[in-house]
């Protein structure tokens, strides 16, 4: 450190200090140096060397790539969860005598909770695994240092695109993943009731789901239906590119760094549902006590 650099140090109140040496712990830390790359792909946005034309480009290809190519697959999954959740939550509620809160409980398990989960789980292990592979496959190529010479910004080439694209395809497929558990769900449940004679032994309309859902709506939902799909979003894919730019230079570590970003995706996506739950913890807690 130079003398200079001593006595700027020097004049540094405590606070700044240990918020000097809180940093530099952070940055020696797996989430912090995860943060710090997310920091720098929402940077690198707006820096001078920028192309709204490429970047937009590559945004819309990697909302494509992650949102567009697994609709397929979340469609069936919403389909099937949405069927289940549907009959299981009529019939339960059936038999106990609370009919009344059907709405409350369809809520809470696929727009609230499952859903997003459920979501963020398929884009992890589909999308945040392939962009992994790719961008580790460029690291152990030296494609990404041939990216730095040439003057390219990594960060805005390849994980500024891949998160933002990340994000707005998350959000989109949580809504359709909550809409077709509901909307084609019911349609299933019908069919089941039509096909087996109601062997079930269940009472469903149009007219009673949608109204029960649309009464158990509050502000909050409609708030974390925007907020949870990005945050979600945000950590599979910082995580992806920050296992992938990480990976060491052997060809055998790329399929090693793959699985390690969707399990670590798993486990952040769950902890992040904990903590954005405890915002509305109360509200489970009335909706438990009116059950009881």
């Amino acid at each position: 450190m130079s003398n200079k650099n001593i006595k700027n140090w020097q004049k540094l109140s405590p606070p700044a200090k240990l918020f000097h040496y809180l940093g530099m712990f952070l940055l020696t830390r797996t989430l912090g140096q995860q943060f710090a790359l997310f920091w720098s792909a929402i940077t690198s946005l707006f820096s001078k060397s920028r192309s709204f034309k490429t970047d937009s480009r590559n945004i819309i290809m990697q909302t494509f790539f992650t949102g567009v190519e697994i609709f397929p697959v979340l469609f069936i999954v919403a389909t099937l969860f949405g069927t289940v959740t549907i009959i299981e939550v009529i019939t339960m509620m059936g038999k106990m005598g609370f009919d009344d809160i059907v709405g409350n409980l369809i809520v809470i398990v696929i727009i609230r909770e499952l859903g997003p989960i459920l979501t963020a789980f398929l884009i992890a292990g589909r999308s945040g695994s392939s962009l992994t592979t790719y961008i580790g496959s460029m690291v152990i190529n030296s494609e990404v240092d041939a990216l730095a010479t040439m003057g390219v910004d990594p960060i805005r080439f390849l994980v500024m695109p891949g998160l933002f694209g990340g994000c707005i395809a998350l959000f989109f497929m949580n809504i359709i993943f909550s809409t077709s558990a509901i909307c084609v769900g019911y349609l299933v449940v019908k069919a089941v009731i039509l096909l087996t004679g109601n062997i079930i032994n269940i009472q469903l309309t149009w007219n009673y789901l949608s109204t029960e859902i649309l009464n158990a709506l509050t502000l909050s939902d409609f708030i974390y239906i925007v907020i949870k799909p990005l945050v979600f979003g945000a950590i599979i894919t910082t995580n992806a590119c920050y296992q992938a730019l990480n990976i060491p230079r052997d060809v055998r570590q790329v399929p090693k760094a793959t699985s390690k970003s969707v399990i670590k995706s798993f486990l952040y996506v769950v902890c992040a549902d904990v903590v954005l739950s405890i915002f509305y913890f109360v509200d489970y807690m009335n909706n438990i006590s009116t059950i009881i």
